[in-house]
């Protein structure tokens, strides 16, 4: 039972940072990108590319993965998606799908249609357990362990800057009011542009850390779709609690799910957003209306 909870905290907390940029461009700035899947894709597949290829050790790929998806973020928000900042949200769905379905194209044509595989090194293939023989048995696999530290550092870093910076400050208010913000000295554009950059790059990091955990294919930004606006969803989009605990919940409910009703694991994940909504329909940390 404990192994299945800590493998359940460790797929929340992958599915956090996957889905965390998508929250912050929701939430923040205003933009439904059902393409961000494609960054977590792209930080995969660098992955893969740099380990396989070119004997890259695996740390130095997480700041690879990381570093590019954040420039083509950089570059697709200057050349593509500012434009649609001022459309309709259904105009952005279709342009942003569109996107993730050429990523899926390129992707297959590029690197193959089979699901990449990708060698850990030997320090976390391991697997600690605690407990043995008991029913309160826990299998700390090293690797989970290490997506759990990695991702629990940057979602308190990701909490402090929004929260406690300079740059929080300038984003919330570039958001509220941007004319008022340009009044001020503030700039709108550089502040989106660089928040643009960091969500697309933590999806790069996430697909970087999940290939090993969720398999990499051309199909991943359609297949995770569903979980990234779930956890967008359930969380809400006016802090990181929210989207946390939501993938948390998720992560839990999916790995709990797949393993007691094996037929059923979707359909509890799916009934349990429904539940929340229901509970909760603007999200479970949604700032209330007065």
């Amino acid at each position: 039972m404990l192994t299945l909870l800590f493998d359940g905290i460790a797929y929340g907390m992958l599915l956090f940072i996957l889905a965390v940029g998508l929250s912050v461009t929701m939430g923040l700035m205003n933009f439904i990108n059902l393409a961000h899947g494609a960054f977590a894709m792209l930080g995969g597949y660098l992955t893969v590319v740099a380990m396989q290829r070119y004997d890259w050790p695996f740390l130095a790929c997480l700041p690879l993965a990381f570093g590019l998806s954040a420039g083509v973020g950089v570059l697709l928000e200057r050349t593509l998606y500012r434009p649609m900042y001022g459309k309709p949200h259904l105009d952005q769905v279709l342009f942003s799908i569109g996107l993730a379905f050429m990523a899926v194209a390129v992707a297959d044509y590029t690197m193959g249609s089979q699901q990449q595989i990708m060698q850990l090194p030997d320090w976390l293939r391991g697997r600690t357990e605690w407990f043995a023989d008991t029913p309160w048995a826990l299998g700390m696999g090293h690797y989970r362990l290490f997506i759990i530290a990695v991702c629990a550092l940057l979602t308190l870093v990701l909490q402090h800057v929004l929260a406690a910076t300079r740059f929080g400050s300038r984003l919330r208010a570039s958001v509220d009011d941007a004319r008022v913000a340009r009044g001020l000295g503030i700039p709108v554009e550089r502040v989106f542009a660089i928040t643009f950059a960091v969500g697309s790059g933590l999806a790069g990091l996430g697909g970087a850390l999940g290939a090993e955990v969720l398999g990499l294919d051309p199909t991943f930004p359609l297949k995770f779709m569903v979980y990234f606006l779930i956890v967008v969803a359930v969380g809400g989009t006016s802090s990181i609690t929210g989207p946390l605990l939501a993938a948390l919940l998720l992560g839990v409910a999916d790995v709990a799910g797949k393993y007691f009703i094996p037929k059923l694991g979707a359909f509890i994940v799916y009934a349990l957003m429904i539940a929340l909504l229901i509970w909760r329909p603007q999200g479970l940390f949604a700032r209330g209306r007065s």
